[in-house]
């Protein structure tokens, strides 16, 4: 919580509005712990309404909201409504510059957000949303600046008091070791030479870290590496200054033929397509290539596209292994209460096999 605070600059003068369950280190700690430590405001709803937040976020009434965070899905809805009802152009400019002036932080949190949708809500409220990457058993480690360049798909850098590495597992004589990839904190991050950019296990040092799941010995020893760092199960990479998330290792990193495909990535180049609204990307067991990439695709209303259509698309913006050779067309993709999509779910549901 102290290093948010530090981070994010809270004040007892803030006053952030919260949609978000209190089951999740999203809506505990960033949006709740966070404002009741400096003493700050907090504006509870009882559930997401599209209608009702942008009525409390657009209102000049006492307490004025100022700071919102939410998962993609919420930001999706919002701009959904927006595009529904503020269809005059006064009432956009209206929206822009109430929200440039009003409210000093947006922040984006708990799924990958889409390309797409951080641009779309940028042109809309002026706001470049703030990626971060946390999870129950670490709280917040890594953040974009409250000030300065927030890269788009990164998670920026290490919070105050966390030490992140990248590192890959590596076997000798039947001792497991790691070869680091990368290694820092909030100062700075020092990469091994010939290895930035490559991708491994991120993993996590820092007060905040969790001790042990409780009653389960064996699953929190596998948790941790022997030198004491936590094995987050993401793969990460760092590249140009900042650390990227390349999904699950279990779920979002697809082996196809020889070559690691990041889901998440091919997610962010999917939703540039003008008829795909959502997708979710996953790996069905292939006897020839280990894996191939499968695209469940929700599509704009009255919108057909075919996996030759998709390829001829993409040809020129993706690597070839990366293309998607299975198009599951769905009316909605099923996520949870935080905007995340159980992929071990969907493969049970489409390849039953």
């Amino acid at each position: 919580t102290t290093g948010l605070v530090e981070k994010w600059e809270w004040k007892k003068e803030d006053v952030i509005l919260h949609v978000l369950p209190l089951h999740h280190v999203h809506g505990v700690i960033n949006k709740l712990q966070c404002p009741l430590w400096v003493g700050a405001t907090c504006v509870m709803f009882p559930e997401f309404s599209a209608h009702t937040v942008w009525k409390k976020l657009l209102s000049s009434q006492a307490p004025r909201v100022n700071v919102f965070m939410a998962v993609p899905t919420i930001y999706a809805k919002l701009m959904e409504y927006y595009d529904e009802h503020f269809t005059q152009p006064q009432v956009q400019d209206f929206v822009r510059a109430y929200c440039q002036e009003n409210i000093r932080l947006m922040v984006s949190g708990s799924a990958a957000l889409p390309v797409p949708v951080l641009e779309k809500w940028k042109s809309i409220t002026g706001h470049t949303l703030l990626e971060r990457y946390g999870m129950t058993e670490i709280g917040m480690a890594l953040s974009n600046p409250l000030h300065g360049v927030r890269v788009p798909g990164s998670v920026g850098t290490p919070l105050p008091g966390v030490a992140v590495r990248i590192a890959s597992e590596t076997l000798s004589g039947g001792t497991r070791s790691y070869a680091i990839h990368a290694q820092g904190d909030e100062n700075s991050t020092q990469v091994t030479p010939g290895l930035e950019g490559q991708e491994g296990e991120l993993q996590v040092k820092g007060p905040s870290v969790f001790r042990e799941y409780w009653n389960r010995a064996k699953e929190s020893a596998d948790a941790f590496t022997p030198d004491g760092w936590f094995r987050t199960g993401d793969t990460a990479a760092y590249k140009d200054g900042v650390y990227w998330i390349k999904g699950r290792t279990s779920v979002d990193i697809i082996k196809n033929g020889g070559f690691k495909v990041s889901a998440l990535e091919v997610e962010r180049q999917l939703l540039a397509h003008p008829h795909i609204t959502d997708v979710a990307v996953i790996g069905p067991p292939d006897v020839v290539w280990g894996q191939r990439v499968s695209a469940v695709v929700k599509l704009r209303q009255g919108q057909m596209l075919s996996v030759r259509d998709l390829k001829d698309w993409a040809r020129d913006t993706m690597a070839p292994y990366a293309i998607p050779t299975e198009l599951i067309v769905v009316d909605e993709i099923p996520r949870n209460q935080m905007g995340k999509v159980n992929k071990k779910e969907l493969l049970k549901r489409f390849y039953p096999a």
